[in-house]
Order: C-alpha cells, then sequence, then structure tokens
C-alpha cells in the first residue's frame, strides 16, 4: 500500500467513518466566505471575521503545507421516542451532545493518526490538528478530500452516511495523494466499508461511489423556524437558533423567542429533515454518544432550578458547558414561555430573584408569555 492507503487503513482503525486527502491549496469558496462576512451573517461571531485570508488558505495556518487530511465521525443516534421528543416540558438538545465532549473524542484520535504518519513517512515534518477550533474552512477542504458536498443548509452531506458528521482534519507539510471530488458539487466518497456501518465487509479501505445532491430539493430551508436562510448554501447566524442558543452571548432578540420552540441548546432540524439524513443515516457505533433523557430531552422545570454548582455537576464534561449556566437557563426561560403552561410560573418567578441580570430577563419574558395565554 502507499503512504496514503497505510494513513486511510489507520483512520478507520482508529474509528473514524470517513477519510479523504485534499490539498493545501485556497479554499474553493474563499471568495464566498469573505461575501458572507461583509453581509454580516456571522454574527457577534468576531474570531471568524480575523485574519479571514489565514482561514482560508492552510499555508497560511501552517506554512509549507502541502496536504489535508480530513475525517469524518458520524453522531447519528437513534430517534428519541416521540412522546418525549415532542413534549414542551421538554427541553431539545442537538444531537451531537448527547454525550461527552466530542473533541476530546477525536482530537487524541487525531494526533495517534499524525504519529503514524510520521513514523510511516520515516521522518518528522510539521503538522497541526484541529476539530473545529482551528482557521480552517473545514467543510470545504472535507468536500474537496471527497467526504461529500456542501448542502442547501451549509452542512457537509455524506452521500451514504448523511450529514450527522464530526469533521476534523491535519495539516501536513508533506504530499500525499489526492482524493478527487466528484463533479457537479457531488462526491466520490472513501467510505469505511467495515460491517458496523452497513458495509460488505472485505476490510476497511472500501470505496464506494454515490453522486450526492441536492437538487432541487429545498425542504431544509422551509422548514427553519426563524428562517435562517436567506437563499441556498447561505445561513444568516443572527437567526440560527443553534447560534441564539450556543454562541450569542447576551440577549436573544424578542422576535425570535417565539419560533425557538424548546429547542434549549442547538437545533437539529435542517438536518431532521434532509432525505439523505433520513435515507442513509445509520447509528453511530461510537459509545460516548447515547440517547438519555436527562440530557437530550430534559424537564425544563428541572433545569431551572440548577445553580452553579448543579449547571456543572450535571453537564459536567459534556459540550452544553460552552452555553455557561447564564446561557442554557436563558434557553429554558424561553422554551418555559413557549410552552405557555401555567406549571411554570412558580420557578420563573423564583428566577426573578436570580443574580444574572440574562436570566431575569428572560423569565419576566417567558412569565408574560404565559400570562398573556
Amino acid at each position: 500500500m502507499t503512504l496514503s492507503q497505510r494513513v486511510k487503513e489507520k483512520a478507520y482503525d482508529l474509528g473514524f467513518d470517513l477519510i479523504g486527502i485534499a490539498p493545501a491549496d485556497r479554499a474553493p469558496h474563499a471568495e464566498a466566505y469573505q461575501r458572507w462576512l461583509a453581509q454580516g451573517y456571522a454574527a457577534e461571531m468576531a474570531w471568524l471575521a480575523r485574519e479571514p485570508e489565514r482561514r482560508t488558505d492552510p499555508r497560511r495556518v501552517l506554512p509549507g503545507a502541502q496536504s489535508v487530511v480530513v475525517v469524518g465521525l458520524s453522531y447519528f443516534t437513534l430517534n428519541p421516542p416521540p412522546e418525549l421528543w415532542h413534549d414542551p416540558s421538554r427541553g431539545r438538545i442537538a444531537r451531537y451532545a448527547w454525550g461527552l465532549d466530542y473533541h476530546e473524542v477525536m482530537l487524541p484520535r487525531l494526533r495517534e493518526l499524525g504519529d503514524f504518519v510520521e513514523k510511516e513517512a520515516g521522518g518528522s515534518f510539521n503538522r497541526r490538528a484541529y476539530v473545529d477550533t482551528g482557521p480552517i474552512l473545514e467543510r470545504d477542504f472535507a468536500a474537496q478530500a471527497g467526504l461529500g458536498f456542501v448542502g442547501k443548509n451549509t452542512l457537509l452531506i455524506n452521500p451514504r452516511l448523511g450529514s450527522y458528521l464530526f469533521l476534523g482534519e491535519i495539516l501536513l507539510d508533506i504530499e500525499l495523494e489526492y482524493d478527487e471530488p466528484a463533479p457537479n458539487g457531488g462526491a466520490s466518497c472513501q467510505i469505511n466499508a467495515s460491517p458496523p456501518l452497513g458495509g460488505t465487509g472485505g476490510g476497511h479501505l472500501g470505496t464506494s461511489k454515490r453522486i450526492g445532491t441536492c437538487g432541487a430539493c429545498t425542504r431544509c430551508m422551509t422548514i427553519c423556524p426563524t428562517h435562517a436562510f436567506p437563499a441556498p448554501y447561505i445561513l444568516n447566524s443572527n437567526r440560527c437558533i443553534s447560534y441564539l442558543t450556543i454562541e450569542l452571548k447576551g440577549s436573544i432578540p424578542p422576535e425570535l423567542r417565539p419560533l425557538m420552540g424548546n429547542w434549549i441548546f442547538g437545533c437539529d432540524e435542517c438536518q431532521e429533515i434532509c432525505p439523505w439524513v433520513r435515507r442513509y443515516s445509520r447509528p453511530t457505533q461510537e459509545s460516548f454518544l447515547r440517547f438519555d433523557p436527562e440530557l437530550a430531552v430534559p424537564k425544563l422545570l428541572d433545569l431551572m432550578r440548577l445553580d452553579e454548582a448543579g449547571f456543572r455537576a450535571r453537564f459536567k464534561g459534556t459540550p452544553l458547558l460552552r452555553a455557561k449556566r447564564r446561557g442554557l437557563l436563558r434557553n429554558v426561560a424561553v422554551a418555559l414561555g413557549n410552552w405557555g403552561s401555567p406549571e411554570a410560573l412558580p420557578v420563573l418567578e423564583q428566577a426573578l430573584q436570580d443574580p444574572e441580570p440574562l436570566i431575569r430577563e428572560h423569565a419576566a419574558w417567558a412569565i408574560g408569555q404565559i400570562k398573556r395565554i
């Protein structure tokens, strides 16, 4: 096997579901990214606009970079019981957060993969590994590496696994064999063909070619509760529920609050409706992700009673810590207002005494919503 083939074999042995290699050139959609920033669609995520030329060219991140090894790990889990998922007294958590923080799972594997490349290459070289924390347009390079195509919901869609995918990459200053993206926006995908993901066996280096595009489908755009897609392939973060519940640090715009339903951390609406997801996604074999009602659909009233110590103990090691207590309880207050039940009034009235102004503000809004119903 060539070095590139051995790298792919190792990636599958480490548990990754997808692996591809792209040249470390300027990102194909660099100009589109610049336009997206100019339109203000990054909202308050100022780091996305910091040194945009660096973010669009891996050679500015790692001088001398020649290759980008991109991996994908499925995080699709079985659908929750409808009676829980559609219960307005419970909060909805995006699937990727139904377990331990994926950064802690993927980064050690990526570093081990980098060590393997160095050993197999027979000499030291410069490299950097990232799991959505580095200045890399990772979906662009994932598509270039043949892992899938970017859909109208701006997510990478693999024609055999759907879009519930964690992505990671290693920048290398050595040249490897590059994979070819399929024409017309599709993908010629290098897929782990081992039986756990429904493959036919015969080793890990199975290659499956299935061309994928969104075609005329716009279901993801239509279903978005806050109408966050002004056009296909463009997301206005200012209106995205994932942004509003995780990245936004201040007050949620009042006009968007009623549209958020009971999403309290992230949102999967544009993925749940996708035909590629519905038809091809299979439950992950990863043990760090599983459906647990206490994490995936927690009771809103219980969450609203959490103090700082309770919040940290309950969500230790999970992505929900990113929102902090003030952010999560802000989101919970909005969900309680959207539930509209008088049962929520006592806990919301207690929240009016919370030391955090952001929580008090949104609790007052929720009380107003309930009393108007």
